[in-house]
């Protein structure tokens, strides 16, 4: 699932079990963000992110005085604030890195408020449209207004959830259940679980938005 395009790391602090998976990822990324408490990732893994934002009141124990020597940018806000530390963390990048694609590590797990908040920041005014994804191990999730492609292998699992309301399909591809000028009414379930035939899907909306989740096959 490593884009072929430049792509940003910004590390929340929600939950990654396991950061075998994120080797690759850390080697080729243009630049590594950490929000606040999500610092612990990126070190963990023995890598320096290239800038620190947040309130900093999540920070893992022992690192508050440590930062300060370390070669990495760090951008302080107020703890009273009405942004996420993700938030601010994603609307900095998408300022500095325009034609990248951020992707988001540890974008959910923990707490459910903040999962679900997390996900709905990609309708933000000022991230929406934007090349935004969240990344666990084998899964993929994105907002979609218009249409997206998926690249993916037979029998991957896709699955399409409207958000802020009904959504109009015209025509999707590649996908086992196809649906072409259909709703995808806010609430039923009908998008879930839908499945690759193919290397590529497509998926084009005539109105709405929709969440796109994909989960790849495990390998081996």
């Amino acid at each position: 699932m490593i884009p072929e395009k430049d792509f940003v790391l910004v590390f929340a602090n929600g939950m990654i079990e396991e950061m075998g998976w994120v080797e690759p990822y850390l080697a080729r990324a243009v630049a590594i963000i950490a929000a606040d408490g999500g610092l612990r990732y990126p070190v963990a893994a023995g890598r320096i992110p290239d800038l620190l934002i947040g309130d900093l009141d999540s920070l893992p124990a022992g690192l508050a005085e440590t930062i300060e020597t370390w070669e990495m940018e760090i951008i302080r806000h107020p703890r009273d604030k009405d942004e996420t530390d993700l938030e601010l963390a994603l609307l900095l990048a998408v300022r500095r890195y325009p034609n990248a694609t951020i992707l988001v590590l540890g974008g959910t797990g923990g707490r459910l408020d903040h999962t679900v908040a997390n996900i709905l920041l990609t309708a933000h005014p000022d991230l929406l449209g934007r090349s935004i994804r969240f990344l666990e191990d084998r899964e993929l999730a994105w907002l979609v207004a218009g249409e997206t492609e998926i690249i993916g292998r037979p029998g991957d699992t896709v699955s399409l959830i409207p958000l802020g309301g009904s959504a109009r399909v015209a025509e999707t591809t590649g996908l086992r259940w196809p649906l072409t000028g259909d709703t995808l009414a806010f609430g039923p379930a009908r998008g879930i679980s839908n499945e690759m035939t193919a290397d590529r899907a497509m998926v084009c909306l005539e109105s709405g938005l929709v969440l796109c989740v994909h989960i790849a096959q495990a390998s081996g």
